[in-house]
């Protein structure tokens, strides 16, 4: 089986976990969990890192952070994950959907312009923007920036899927006030599960490892003046995330080869198409993503998965999900034309030349059918 984005693991993520369970260090916070913050800080030149239990988790607890709460609006994108926008509804308020722009498919600003000054007209508090660069391919950050620093709204930087991609060589997830990493099994880079919230503000990062940690009082008995969470990342989860960070720029590399690859080989057949990075932005490739002009990704996802290749649709947009019926969105039709056309392929970073040639065959014989 050739799988869509498996973990790419070595000997020294092995070595480091049998460190940290040789030393009992298996509580959720421990050396380890500090050591990989500290890289990661490192890494991004972002002031202060919390390792936590998942991406979403980061998202809530960034929200709070932030102040959002029962009744206020968050805009988000609609070509998104779920988890861009259901920590939203965790605390009570209402996200506000966004489409895409169709260079990097990501937040159109002329939309968020035009979302920013209509709740506002309407009375409507918008609480947050959360800008997110999906699949790994930085957004249109200034403009956004931009706009919030206009109409005085904080932003979250929900970079679950870009670890390691850049706008003018500065790290994507040091942008915003808030910013959100993900290493989900599938990602980048993985700690199996687990995530990690970034902020340039000291208050925010003490309020965050607070709630992190079921809100906690610092007092020898067990107090809690307000309801927290158990959302740190684990010592032991951490010790792996410790190894994937020392060969982060290999697999970016790996995956940028093999998207090179799929596009030289693609890129004769004229129905098929690529998402681009704009001038200064380094995209991590994530995955790799086709854009077939006639759509059917359908057919092409049966066929490809009769040859134990796996593939899979690009996101369906929030404001068509059941769970979300009836939220106000702001649309242009792009994210439900990217959802009718792309399909996203293998890009594991342990991919062989012939893998990947093996999928671009099949690709080419369907589309001459």
């Amino acid at each position: 089986m050739i799988y869509l984005s498996p973990p790419h693991l070595g000997e020294k993520e092995a070595q480091l976990v049998q460190e940290a369970l040789l030393s009992n260090w298996i509580a959720p916070q421990g050396p380890h969990l500090d050591r990989f913050e500290q890289d990661l800080a490192a890494k991004l030149q972002a002031p202060y890192v919390v390792g936590v239990s998942s991406g979403t988790a980061a998202i809530h607890l960034g929200l709070r952070a932030l102040g959002v709460g029962p009744g206020d609006e968050v805009i988000t994108p609609s070509f998104s994950f779920i988890a861009s926008a259901s920590p939203i509804t965790f605390l009570g308020a209402k996200p506000v959907f966004v489409d895409s722009e169709p260079g990097t498919w990501n937040m159109d600003p002329e939309l968020l312009e035009q979302a920013l000054k209509n709740r506002r007209a309407t009375g409507k508090k918008v609480k947050a923007i959360v800008m997110v660069h999906a699949y790994g391919m930085p957004a249109m950050t200034d403009e956004i920036l931009s706009l919030a620093k206009t109409y005085e709204v904080p932003v979250l930087e929900d970079a679950a899927d870009a670890l390691g991609a850049t706008l003018q060589g500065k790290q994507v997830g040091t942008f915003g006030d808030i910013g959100v990493l993900s290493f989900n099994g599938n990602k980048i880079i993985t700690t199996s599960g687990g995530g990690a919230l970034l902020t340039p503000h000291e208050q925010h990062a003490q309020f965050v490892r607070y709630l992190a940690t079921q809100a906690k009082s610092p007092v020898p008995h067990y107090e809690h003046a307000e309801i927290g969470y158990n959302y740190r990342l684990s010592n032991v989860l951490a010790a792996i995330g410790i190894g994937q960070m020392e060969v982060l720029e290999d697999r970016i590399s790996r995956r940028r080869a093999i998207f090179a690859e799929y596009q030289q080989s693609l890129e004769p057949i004229s129905a098929i198409s690529f998402p681009q990075e704009r001038s200064g932005a380094r995209s991590n490739r994530w995955l790799t993503i086709i854009r077939m002009a006639q759509g059917g990704w359908e057919r092409l996802h049966e066929q490809l998965k009769a040859h134990a290749i796996e593939s899979r649709p690009v996101w369906k947009p929030l404001h068509l999900q059941p769970a979300f019926s009836g939220v106000t969105s702001y649309l242009n039709g792009v994210s439900e034309t990217l959802f009718s056309q792309c399909l996203c392929l293998p890009s594991g970073s342990a991919m062989t030349g012939e893998q990947i040639q093996e999928v671009v065959e099949i690709i080419k014989k369907h589309q001459s059918l």
